[in-house]
């Protein structure tokens, strides 16, 4: 079991901090209307038309209610709207869910669906925003969250990446603690998903920040997976002793994902070739820039599968609860559903709601539902969708 956490709440013990939420957009395509349980169309603008900004805590003006909560083979729900590039969901233990927004900094509070809440900006982080790929990226919220309400946010500086503990008081953000930071960032490959293990770490997908040999150096932080404590230090049992380095020789990882057998997947994207879904494994070097895809080589690990870029480009990922693995597909715009096997090969991959929504960023399953974020670039939104949208039984 991982080491206590108070030493992070007494760090943490600060005052709560006011924010603003900007709305700026830009002008892809959007995806078709969608309508919320009552039949109506769905609210989809984050802020007024003049850019005007709305306050940490306020209603979002995205969502004027929550919508009723769906019956688990009901239709589609849009459940927020008018996001500016969001990136990561994660549940929280009361049903509610914390929604990172990329390129804006902010942390949007959505309501357990039926509660009659309305969605908020629960506060904006530190971020520094240029073109390209960094700025809010994933979250993740620790087991022990009730006891301790501390999540941990994945973001860009002018200089790098790190991860913080961000402590959550009434649906407001506290001040971030940086607990790990020197990861390299660059325009393109950031990494930036974050999620718990059943150990009790917190795992980290690095990308290699557009500089190759990072992912094979052990020196760098850059193309890995990272596994540490709570407090940002590297987790006992490391395969590079006091390194938080769990693998290595990763492109650009932007899905992590354990199933019922505690094994780690995660999502990886190709250069031009393959993209690929690897079983990681401790110590182990998955390739990059020495192979992409399945190269039959000894000294790397294959992936378990793969697919042409044009159809994957896959960032979060989730293992539903049939077992498969559930991978959202950015230039695919579609949902890919990978059967595994109890020896860790995989089944024939099957692809759901291919350009309905457009490109997607993110899948979890939520009591019963599937819901996906788009990512278009122009009133990107949080979907509740029926099982059975991504081939989930």
């Amino acid at each position: 079991m991982p080491p206590s956490r108070l030493v992070v709440a007494r760090a943490l013990a600060v005052g709560l901090v006011g924010v603003l939420a900007a709305g700026a957009c830009s002008a892809s395509p959007t995806p078709p209307p969608l309508t919320g349980t009552s039949g109506t169309a769905a609210a989809t603008t984050a802020t007024s038309a003049s850019g005007a900004p709305t306050t940490a805590g306020s209603p979002t003006g995205d969502a004027s209610q929550s919508p009723a909560t769906p019956d688990t083979a009901g239709p589609p729900v849009a459940l927020l709207g008018g996001l500016d590039v969001p990136w990561s969901i994660a549940p929280l233990p009361d049903g509610s869910s914390l929604v990172s927004v990329r390129n804006t900094g902010e942390v949007r509070h959505v309501p357990k669906p039926g509660s009659g809440g309305r969605a908020t900006v629960a506060g904006t982080l530190p971020i520094t925003r240029s073109a390209g790929e960094g700025g809010l990226l994933g979250l993740a919220v620790p087991e022990d969250f009730e006891a301790n309400p501390v999540f941990y946010a994945y973001y860009s500086t002018d200089s790098d990446n790190r991860i913080a503990a961000v402590p959550w008081r009434d649906g407001t953000l506290g001040e971030p603690q940086v607990i790990l930071d020197g990861i390299p960032m660059g325009r393109n490959h950031n990494g930036g998903r974050l999620a718990f293990g059943p150990d009790g770490y917190l795992y980290a997908a690095t990308g290699d920040a557009g500089a190759r040999s990072l992912s094979q150096n052990l020196s760098s932080l850059g193309g890995k997976i990272l596994r540490i404590t709570p407090e940002g230090k590297p987790a006992p049992g490391n395969p590079f002793g006091g390194s938080p380095i769990w693998s290595y020789g990763h492109r650009n990882v932007q899905g992590l994902a354990w199933d019922s057998r505690k094994r780690l997947w995660a999502s990886e994207f190709g250069a031009n070739t393959w993209d690929e879904l690897n079983l990681i494994k401790a110590g182990e070097n998955y390739g990059w820039p020495e192979v992409e895809g399945m190269a039959e080589n000894p000294a790397f690990v294959d992936p378990v599968a793969q697919w042409p870029t044009s159809e994957m480009s896959p960032s979060g990922i989730t293992v539903g609860p049939d077992g498969a693995v559930y991978l959202a597909a950015l230039r695919g715009e579609s949902v890919w559903r990978v059967p595994v096997r109890p020896d860790g090969t995989a089944g024939t991959p099957t692809r759901h709601l291919e350009g309905t929504y457009g490109r997607i960023r993110d899948i979890r399953f939520v009591d019963g539902r599937a819901w996906i974020l788009t990512n278009n670039g122009t009133d990107d939104r949080l979907m509740s969708l029926p099982p059975s949208d991504v081939g989930a039984t």
